[in-house]
Order: C-alpha cells, then sequence, then structure tokens
C-alpha cells in the first residue's frame, strides 16, 4: 500500500472478526481489505455485525470460490482476486476514492448480504446496478429482459423504465441465466417468468408480458423450448 498507493495509511489491521470489530470502531476507517476467508469467522460474519449506515467502503479479497464471487458480482461490490494484482488494487483504490463522498457502501452490503442468503431460490431477491452516479437497486424478478449495447447492457425493468449500464450483456448473463434467465440470442437476455408467447419460426420469436417481441437465435431454439416446456 505504501509503494503504489502513497496516499492512504493503514491505520489497523485485524485477524479475525471481534478483532477487525474492535479495529474499526477505534480507528473509523475509510477503506476496508475485507478477505472472505479468515481464521476466526469470515468476512461476511463481519458484515452481518456492522451497522446498516456503517459508512465504510469495502474491498473484498478473496480466491476463486464461485459462491461468494457470484454474490459479490451480483451486489456490485469491489473485490479482488488473489494473488492480488497490482493493477487491480490500485484501480480499486482509486475507485473508492472517487466513490467515498456518495457514501453508498451501506446499501451495497446490504444487497451483497441478501443475495448470499438467497443463492438456493430461483431468482435472487436483489440486484446491484452500477450507474454513474451511484447504484439501482432491483428486483431481479422486476427485469424483463436486458439488452446489448455495445459494451453496455440496457435494462428494461416491469415498471417500463430502461436503465443503461456499463457492463457487457455477457457479464449479466453469466450471473442471471442460473437463476431463471435465458439468453435468447447474442443481443437479448430474457427473464422467462416473462414470457407468454413463442411464435414458431427458423428461430422464432417471444413474447413477453408487456407484448414486447424479441427474436431467438435459431441456435438457441431448442434448448429454450425445453426450458418453456419444463
Amino acid at each position: 500500500m505504501g509503494k503504489y498507493c502513497p496516499d492512504t495509511e493503514v491505520v489497523g489491521e485485524a485477524d479475525g472478526v471481534a478483532q477487525a470489530l474492535e479495529r474499526i470502531r477505534e480507528t473509523q476507517p475509510d477503506l476496508l481489505f475485507l478477505d472472505i476467508e479468515m481464521p476466526y469467522g469470515n468476512g461476511f460474519d463481519l458484515l452481518e455485525q456492522l451497522p446498516v449506515d456503517h459508512g465504510l467502503e469495502i474491498v473484498f479479497v478473496t480466491a476463486y470460490e464461485q459462491y461468494a464471487l457470484r454474490a459479490l458480482r451480483l451486489s456490485a461490490a469491489h473485490y479482488l482476486l488473489k494473488p492480488v494484482d497490482i493493477d487491480d488494487l490500485i484501480e480499486a483504490v482509486a475507485k473508492v476514492k472517487a466513490r467515498l463522498g456518495l457514501r453508498e457502501q451501506g446499501r451495497v452490503t446490504q444487497a451483497l448480504l441478501q443475495n448470499l442468503r438467497e443463492q438456493n431460490r430461483a431468482v435472487p431477491e436483489r440486484l446491484a446496478l452500477p450507474l454513474l452516479d451511484g447504484l439501482e437497486i432491483v428486483s431481479a424478478a422486476d427485469i424483463r429482459y436486458c439488452s446489448a449495447a455495445d459494451n453496455f447492457t440496457d435494462f428494461h425493468l416491469a415498471d417500463g423504465r430502461k436503465l443503461l449500464i456499463c457492463r457487457k450483456l455477457k457479464f449479466y448473463a453469466d450471473l442471471l441465466e442460473p437463476a431463471g434467465f435465458f439468453r435468447i440470442h447474442r443481443s437479448h437476455l430474457v427473464n422467462l417468468q416473462r414470457v407468454r408467447r413463442y411464435h414458431r419460426g427458423s428461430g422464432g420469436s417471444v413474447v413477453l408480458d408487456d407484448g414486447t417481441e424479441l427474436l431467438v437465435a435459431a441456435a438457441r431454439k431448442a434448448e429454450l423450448l425445453e426450458l418453456l416446456a419444463g
């Protein structure tokens, strides 16, 4: 940190949940680098004991552990993968500095904890979508479909709103397909619970509950029909 992030100051360290809570109360830090696995409890145990309005910016540090990693991505939390890449560390600290004025980490933490609890349900309860000026917390069940927009993704919501999110469609397809969504086309990811009709054709098309009709790629047709029939 001293070498690559010289405008930061390390005010404390801890090797477990109890010690970390004590250090946080003593030092009132702006930023917490939080490991997922620790000798005495884990990072999520610590989060459960922080007040909702804690105001801490948190960067999670984790290895490739799918359960935790998917929850982190769903909640738009900062995270670093082990072994930590220096460029990723510098970028994470820069993002934290940019967001300190927004004080939105409490919402990120709550979305993360909720997603961890909801891992076994068909649809995660909440998804945190990063906007230019903060976050939009939405229910995955309220997403009708997502569409590709170059390096961005348009989220089409049940209330008629459209949100432009700065991530590619593939990122959200990987997150949401296990939760009842299906990529019917390279440009469209749909919530299968919102599909009301299928029209035959080479690939055909689906009609959603608001009347939106979207084309289905021929290569995706068979799998789609199997999912709809199931």
